[in-house]
């Protein structure tokens, strides 16, 4: 981690613009990543993260899988770019904020989510956070401010932005609150070395910054919306019609290792988790897996209930980001695959 960090400024208007991919990029025939040949595919590809677990991952590791393998093909910090290479055959699947994933479908990207993968609870949660001694206290007080996040037009951002309208901030003041894209690694830094007001984290990095002490949280997300459901993984329409059997066992997999989170001592998690990181071999520090608590999934297996993209599709509405009436919240999942839970 270099001595400095020092994010630079993105407008609001260019990054939103990123998730308007043309139809023609998302939902060509030429996508490399599905089962065309007839016979359904065993290896899926997709990006993980930098000292982390993803909950397939945890599926695999736990035998949870059946037949099917995972081939990673790098790391993401970002989940519209994780969906993006879903939509497009770079991989197989990817996980992103469920407004994000509202976002791509209206541009026309032939994408289905199949279950959810995280959420917010009183133990895993988007935690806005200023220094102990910020004279930041209000949503009035991060006028002209920057906030550091992972990534824009996602989770963080939408979340910011009710909190400021819940606030009672006009659209103009809500204009001036900047916010940046911090790298989640360099946050707490970002935020002690004060290039940044604000800084947006979550699961292991927002507690062991919060265990350093000197950080306070302004406001969480779960304090806004409760326990729900944030974001989903999705797969293309295509693969998931030609390889039905994989999804099925990916589903229910993936579903299984939620419920075994629950249902396991957090003690033992801990160390699944990190033997999982260090079998791997990448060079990572499991220090913070530590103060891992819960992946937040609010549904038995991970199963999606339509007001977990109705949300985000009424938000993206009434900013002009899509058009009002134009998706329908149970178009863009399914359960149909995830043998967990009801139904």
């Amino acid at each position: 981690m270099p001595a400095a960090f020092a994010p630079s400024s993105t407008s609001r208007r260019q990054f939103l613009t990123l998730l308007g991919i043309s139809a023609a990029a998302v939902s060509c025939g030429t996508a490399t990543a599905t089962g065309g040949s007839g016979k359904q595919v065993t290896s899926l590809k997709y990006q993980g993260s930098v000292g982390a677990v993803t909950l397939p991952e945890l599926a695999a590791d736990l035998g949870y899988l059946g037949n099917l393998t995972l081939d990673w093909v790098g790391n993401t910090i970002s989940g519209p770019q994780d969906i993006q290479s879903a939509a497009t055959g770079q991989t197989h699947f990817g996980g992103a904020f469920n407004g994000a994933i509202v976002k791509l479908a209206a541009s026309k990207a032939q994408i289905q989510a199949v279950i959810s993968y995280y959420g917010s609870d009183k133990d895993t949660y988007l935690g806005y956070c200023v220094l102990e001694d910020s004279p930041i206290r209000s949503a009035r007080d991060l006028i002209g401010k920057k906030v550091g996040m992972n990534t824009l037009g996602a989770h963080a951002q939408a979340l910011l932005d009710i909190y400021l309208e819940r606030n009672g901030l006009s659209k103009a003041d809500a204009g001036k609150v900047e916010s940046l894209v911090v790298p989640p690694v360099n946050t707490e830094q970002a935020l002690r070395q004060k290039q940044i007001e604000v800084g947006v984290l979550s699961g292991v990095l927002r507690d062991k910054a919060l265990a350093a002490g000197g950080i306070r949280p302004l406001f969480k997300d779960f304090e806004l919306l409760g326990a729900f459901s944030a974001g989903s993984y999705v797969m293309t329409r295509r693969f998931i019609k030609e390889n039905p059997d994989t999804v099925k066992t990916f589903t229910t997999g993936v579903g299984k290792a939620i419920e075994w989170s629950r249902t396991t001592p957090r003690e033992q998690v801990i160390a699944r988790l990190t033997d999982i990181v260090k079998k791997r071999g990448r060079n990572e520090d499991t220090s913070t897996l530590r103060y891992w608590r819960s992946y937040g999934v609010a549904e038995p297996g991970g199963r999606i209930a339509d007001k977990e993209f109705q949300l985000w599709i009424d938000w993206l509405g009434e900013r002009g980001e899509i058009k009002k009436g134009q998706l329908k919240a149970a178009d863009l999942y399914t359960n149909e695959f995830n043998g967990n839970g009801k139904g």
